[in-house]
């Protein structure tokens, strides 16, 4: 809790907006307190001390003092700028896509430091990353879900509580887990689920990242995963989330252009 008028706070600048002519209404997840609202007077000016260290997607250390409505950003020192990120297209749009669903999942002055460190540890993953970052993201949405209360449930039938079998299975996105095939039939709506998915998904729960990466998918299990896990969060969030369709239309323009060039080179 902050007892004195100021403070300071370890965070990832999550968004921005522009406010007057100078200044930065900007949202922020902090390790410390969870998401605030602050606002960083002067950022725009040329030369301000603030400058880059209150960008989207930067971590910083951040000092802060207390305002009528606001908390204002009083001084900044970056500790990561993610640089390797922002410099491509695709590694910035699955950072920016992370930054929304921790932004949409998260509620003001709520701190949650296992999130925080997953945040900060799957950016700096995303950073190394060579594979299309696939894998990173399931697994971060895994976990977020997790660290927020929403786990969903793998291991049983979400209605009648039996085990579930090495058998294709059906996920409940509105119920929060898997049911069994017999509970399918007594007419609870549900989507597929394979055993492979099903597998996947308990290591990813309980696993670290290091070891989820190891998974190698074919493309068919990775859509499946892909297409699970955004039906759960769209019927938690009641919404899309923009960041996730602009995604999705990244990667088809991406593909599109590599056939484009390999129908030329041929």
């Amino acid at each position: 809790m902050r007892t004195s008028r100021s403070y300071q706070a370890h965070a990832v600048i999550i968004k921005q907006s522009k406010f007057g002519e100078f200044d930065k209404i900007l949202t922020i997840y902090s390790s410390e307190f969870g998401k605030l609202p602050t606002v960083a007077r002067g950022a725009c000016r040329p030369g301000s001390k603030l400058g880059g260290n209150v960008e989207p997607l930067t971590y910083s250390l951040l000092m802060l003092a207390k305002g009528r409505n606001l908390d204002i950003i009083t001084q900044s020192q970056c500790i990561d700028g993610f640089t390797a990120l922002k410099a491509d297209l695709w590694r910035t749009s699955l950072a920016l896509y992370i930054l929304d669903l921790v932004d949409s999942f998260t509620v003001q002055n709520s701190e949650n430091k296992p999130l925080f460190n997953l945040l900060i540890d799957t950016l700096h993953n995303l950073s190394e990353e060579d594979d299309g970052g696939e894998i990173l993201l399931r697994y971060f949405e895994l976990n977020l879900l997790h660290y927020l209360g929403y786990r969903p449930q793998l291991y049983r039938c979400i209605i009648c509580n039996s085990l579930l079998l090495s058998e294709v299975n059906y996920f409940n996105p509105g119920l929060g887990g898997v049911m069994c095939p017999n509970c399918r039939e007594n007419g609870f709506d549900s989507n597929t689920i394979s055993v492979n998915a099903l597998k996947v998904l308990r290591l990813w729960q309980n696993c670290d990242y290091a070891t989820a990466k190891r998974v190698r998918l074919k493309p068919t299990l990775q859509l499946e995963l892909e297409q699970g896990m955004q039906s759960y969060i769209r019927c938690i969030l009641q919404r899309e989330l923009k960041s996730m369709v602009w995604l999705q239309n990244l990667r088809r323009e991406m593909k599109s252009s590599e056939v484009d060039k390999t129908n030329r080179n041929n």
